[in-house]
């Protein structure tokens, strides 16, 4: 009798332990898309739009999420590979981002890739401004997935430097429609944000 009740007790530990085994079990991350958190607000996107951003410092990261809040929209971070270290955005040397930009064939591998892109009309790049252009990771990103009949907008966040020139961009991704972009500083407001993108009529009640 004992020895049956011992069995009992050993396979109820045994069922157990297997049951907080699986609690604790951790969900393997995904690349896909998130989307961006709106409240009680009931208004829709005209479309689907996703907000896909690049942020070594996390300037650029601020203003997407804005965006992305604004224009009800998902929400992409383009995450490096190798990520980049305050080594590598010592611009005051031969780091790692200065041979990048000087390097036309350069395109830093990219962690990850957005899930059902043919699902999106409408994309708001961003990226900080290095050396007065689009870093490129970019470029990776860009020369990743067909445009083709996709609207981009372009946004940037710099201390001075102007957004400029979208040229090579638009180059790589032929059938795309680019609008014209906007440049941030890194302080700047949700309200200034908002403001800029409701000039795209994206939100419809």
């Amino acid at each position: 009798m004992k020895k049956i009740i011992f069995a009992v007790l050993a396979a109820v530990m045994v069922i157990s332990l297997a049951a907080c085994g699986g609690n604790n079990a951790k969900t393997e991350a995904t690349s896909a898309p998130t989307a961006a958190a709106s409240g009680n607000d009931n208004s829709e996107t005209a479309g689907n739009v996703l907000v896909a951003y690049f942020s070594a410092t996390g300037n650029t990261r601020t203003i997407a999420e804005y965006i992305a809040d604004s224009a009800k929209a998902d929400i992409y971070e383009i995450t490096p590979e190798v990520p980049y270290t305050d080594a590598d955005l010592n611009y005051n040397s031969d780091c790692r981002a200065n041979r990048e930009q000087n390097d036309d064939s350069a395109r830093p591998a990219i962690s990850g890739t957005v899930e059902n892109m043919e699902q999106y009309d409408t994309i708001f790049l961003g990226y900080p401004i290095w050396w007065g252009n689009a870093p490129k990771i970019i470029f990776t990103f860009l020369e990743s997935y067909d445009f083709s009949g996709k609207t981009i907008i372009p946004f940037c966040t710099s201390g001075s430097s102007p957004i400029g020139s979208t040229e090579a961009m638009q180059n790589v991704t032929p059938g795309a429609n680019w609008l014209d972009g906007q440049r941030f500083s890194g302080g700047a407001s949700s309200e200034d944000v908002a403001s800029w993108v409701e000039k795209f009529d994206l939100v419809t009640k």
